[in-house]
């Protein structure tokens, strides 16, 4: 994939994606309204700090006045449209949409493959409110899936081999003629409301997915179904976000999305080509051949990449992104979803999504990082590590001056640099230690038990070292959650999953001869000053 433009259709990928049509990303719509992200701060009347990457945003006295209506109510004015989409788009505010007039036109369109009884489940807590697509990929038993389906009101398709849920997809995408499709996962049970809460994002023309929170489906008293309650590896925090690779929220799995169908069309603009593993009687769109404005995700390949078994949802995403669409990640609507048992399914599930890594890093350069460092606390840190005083004390005041200095370069107080720093420092070693054990659990291993040394003092000096890069990571996790487990158990089940990941990560990598998913990157900026504001006239 090209990171510049838009994206390239490569053998073996899907197509690229259209971009928003006219001027749909030129301002948040009327009636829309937006709240300040927690994180943001207000340095003076006419400076806010924050976002994601953090920013500096400087606003004339026109965009004073657009500000003063966002916080007095919803968009009104061009320039608090404007306003609005320069806030959404850098993390520095979230939209707020207004009630939608009527419900969406969308259709819910299931993958799945045996698990009949999670089917049931899912289309229980659904219920009959949206017309409901199922794709049976190839399930041994389709007979189950049929009565499932059946039992509930839902349409049926049927692949005779299975393709992975991608595929699946795809398949049931031809099928769609509805605005909108909401894909949804067999192991999910959504909340009353999902659908229509996530939609109303979608009133923005340049929106093309909305997300919910995934959170575990509470599992039984194993010791593996609390960690995963605990830790479901879907869940990507209470925080709302712009989705954008390389921030907090850098993807959104499609086991719960609201998507745009024609945001899903080829750039290319050509019909729907039929589906070879469609079985008979599967369904067929009539708009297909009609044009990427009406046609459903199609070409090649279809919306997900088919050569793609796991992290097909992430390479959507992406690409959308990289087509100028905006998705949303809105942590206030939740879908549960069913988590493994036992230890051996929850490792494999983990082993094949690291799987993913190499495929992702080599369609998406430069966006799938193990480990990101920035220079002078990656200093800091390095000293504390070795033994090193003199180094972690250059490498902390380096840290301070520089921050210092750049804040001076934009015109910002300097204040609070020194509590900033602490954090960027304990950060980067808890960034450090989870890398080491991801992905170099031998090296970090024996360095903690190697007998070797020079002297008796040096020894546990080391070990003191890997111990805490080893331990640090996940006591700071069970610290931030203390949901349902207690310390020792959730310690060990957060190395064994970071583990069979990162093993995952090392097969993905060595199978497709490349070192990008396990190699660090550097990060040099730490945040970005917007240029100072021209002149512009008052708003009408």
């Amino acid at each position: 994939m090209t990171r510049a433009g838009t994206p390239r259709a490569e053998a073996g990928t899907a197509p690229p994606f259209g971009v928003p049509g006219g001027r749909a990303g030129a301002a948040l719509p009327a009636g829309f309204g937006v709240v300040i992200d927690p994180g943001t701060k207000q340095l003076d009347t006419g400076t806010l700090f924050g976002g994601a990457p953090a920013r500096v945003l400087r606003l004339s006295p026109a965009g004073r006045a657009a500000l003063a209506e966002l916080r007095s109510g919803p968009v009104r004015s061009a320039a608090a449209g404007r306003l609005a989409r320069k806030l959404t788009d850098a993390g520095l505010g979230h939209p707020r949409p207004p009630e939608p007039a009527s419900p969406p036109d969308v259709t819910v369109l299931i993958p799945v493959r045996d698990r009949a009884a999670l089917l049931d489940r899912c289309l229980s807590a659904l219920g009959r409110g949206y017309r409901v697509l199922v794709v049976d990929d190839g399930s041994q038993d389709p007979a189950a899936v049929a009565d499932a389906a059946a039992g509930h009101g839902a349409a049926l398709v049927r692949r005779p081999v299975s393709g992975g849920p991608g595929a699946a997809r795809n398949t049931g995408l031809l099928g769609v003629t509805t605005e909108l499709v909401a894909f949804l996962d067999s192991d999910c049970v959504p909340e009353p409301g999902w659908i229509e809460r996530l939609a109303a994002h979608l009133a923005d023309p340049a929106v093309a997915a909305a997300a919910p929170r995934m959170v575990a489906v509470p599992a039984g008293p194993g010791w593996a179904g609390r960690y995963t309650t605990a830790a479901c590896c879907l869940d990507l925090g209470a925080a709302e976000a712009r989705v954008v690779p390389g921030t907090r929220v850098a993807y959104v799995p499609t086991a719960a999305l609201v998507v745009r169908r024609a945001a899903l069309a080829p750039a290319t603009g050509s019909g729907a080509a039929s589906d070879p593993a469609a079985g008979p009687g599967a369904a067929c769109d009539p708009a297909a051949g009609r044009g990427a404005a009406r046609g459903p995700a199609t070409g090649a390949g279809g919306a997900f990449d088919p050569a793609l078994r796991w992290g097909e949802d992430v390479d959507l995403v992406w690409r959308l992104h990289d087509a100028g669409w905006r998705i949303r990640y809105d942590p206030a609507v939740r879908v549960s979803h069913h988590e493994p048992h036992g230890w051996a399914a929850l490792l494999e599930r983990r082993f094949r999504y690291g799987t993913a890594a190499a495929p992702l890093a080599m369609r998406h350069p430069g966006q799938v990082p193990p480990l990101v460092l920035h220079p002078w606390p990656a200093v800091t840190v390095a000293g504390l590590l070795t033994g090193r005083p003199a180094v972690a004390g250059l490498g902390f005041a380096g840290s301070v001056l520089a921050m210092r200095a750049t804040l001076h370069r934009a015109g910002l107080p300097a204040r609070g640099v020194l509590p900033a720093m602490l954090t960027a420092t304990r950060q980067t070693w808890l960034g450090i230690g989870r890398y080491a054990w991801q992905y170099g659990a031998p090296v970090l291993a024996a360095a903690l038990v190697a007998p070797g040394g020079a002297s008796r003092a040096r020894r546990w000096a080391r070990r003191a070292a890997a111990g805490s890069l080893l331990l640090g990571p996940p006591l700071a996790a069970w610290s931030a959650r203390r949901r349902s487990l207690d310390p020792v158990r959730y310690v060990l089940g957060h190395l064994a999953d970071d583990l069979a990941y990162g093993t995952g990560v090392w097969a993905g990598a060595l199978r497709a001869r490349s070192a990008a998913p396990v190699r660090p990157v550097i990060a040099w900026h730490p945040f970005r000053a917007d240029p100072a504001p021209r002149r512009e006239p008052p708003p009408r």
